[in-house]
C-alpha cells in the first residue's frame, strides 16, 4: 500500500506563489507517474500537471502552464509543485495521485488511472 501526504497549501493573493509537496510512503513501486489534480467547489476534478518519474518529462494543464512547475526529489520519493503568478480561478483542492507508468503512460490527465490518492490540501487565492 502506498500512502500519499500533501503539504503547502493556503490562502495567498492574486499574483502570489505557493509551493505544494507530496511524499510518498509505503511500498512504494517503480516505476510510476506521480501528479496533481485540483477540484473547485461544484466542478469536476481537473488535472493540472504530471512528472514521469523514470525520465523526469513533465506534462501541464494548458490553464497552468508557465506558472506552475512540478519537480521531483529521488531519494525522497517526493513530488513538488510550484505555483507562480496565481490566479483567483487556481482556487481549489490540490490531489496528489500516483500510478504505475506504464498504465498511466500517454492518459497522464486522466484521473481514472491513478490508484493512489492523498487527502488534499486547500488553495485559495484571493483576489
Amino acid at each position: 500500500q502506498v500512502q500519499l501526504v500533501e503539504s503547502g497549501g493556503g490562502l495567498v493573493q492574486a499574483g502570489g506563489s505557493l509551493r505544494l509537496s507530496c511524499a510518498a510512503s509505503g511500498r512504494t513501486f517503480w516505476p510510476y507517474y506521480m501528479s496533481w489534480f485540483r477540484q473547485a467547489p461544484g466542478k469536476a476534478r481537473e488535472f493540472a500537471a504530471a512528472i514521469r518519474w523514470s525520465t523526469g518529462s513533465t506534462y501541464y494543464a494548458d490553464s497552468v502552464k508557465g506558472r506552475f512547475t512540478i519537480s521531483r526529489e529521488n531519494d525522497k520519493d517526493t513530488v513538488t509543485l510550484q505555483m507562480n503568478s496565481l490566479k483567483v480561478e487556481d482556487t481549489a483542492v490540490y490531489y496528489c495521485a500516483a500510478g504505475r507508468e506504464y498504465y498511466v503512460e500517454g492518459r497522464y490527465n486522466d484521473a481514472t488511472t491513478y490508484v493512489y490518492w492523498g487527502q488534499g490540501t486547500q488553495v485559495t487565492v484571493s483576489s
